[in-house]
C-alpha cells in the first residue's frame, strides 16, 4: 500500500530514530568523579587557611571559591565591587603570605601587602 503523499514527493533525508532524551528535550549530564582520600584531605587543610583572615574577608574568599558572582556578595557584605575586590586580592596574599613562613607586616597598607605578595607566588 501507498503513502499519503502527492505523486513525485520524496524525502532526501535519511530516516532519523529519536531517542527519550530528544523527545522531552533534557540531555545528560556528566557528573564530576568524587574525590578520593588524599583530595579530601587536601581540601580540609585548605579551609583551615581562612582562619588567617578576618571573619569577613574570609566569607568573601569563601564565596568567590564557590563561585558566587561579585554582585551577590557585594550585596550581602555591603560593600561596593571594588572594595571587594580589593579585600579579595588582600585576603589571597595574606595566605600566600602565610604559606611561605612569613609573619603579615604589623603596619603595612593593604597595597604593599599584595604587592608583595604577589612577589611570592
Amino acid at each position: 500500500m501507498g503513502r499519503d503523499q502527492p505523486k513525485g514527493y520524496f524525502n532526501a533525508w535519511p530516516e532519523y530514530v529519536h531517542s527519550f532524551a530528544d523527545k522531552v528535550g533534557q540531555q545528560p549530564q556528566m557528573r564530576r568523579p568524587r574525590p578520593g582520600p588524599r583530595q579530601i584531605t587536601q581540601a580540609e587543610e585548605t579551609l583551615l587557611w581562612l582562619r588567617w583572615l578576618d571573619p569577613e574577608d574570609a566569607r568573601l574568599l569563601w564565596l568567590r571559591a564557590n563561585r558566587t558572582p561579585w554582585k551577590p556578595i557585594c550585596w550581602e557584605l555591603g560593600i561596593s565591587r571594588a572594595t571587594a575586590n580589593r579585600r579579595w586580592q588582600y585576603g589571597l596574599a595574606v595566605i600566600v603570605w602565610r604559606l611561605n613562613g612569613r609573619q603579615l607586616p604589623a603596619r603595612k597598607a593593604m597595597d604593599h601587602v599584595i604587592r608583595q605578595g604577589r612577589r611570592f607566588e
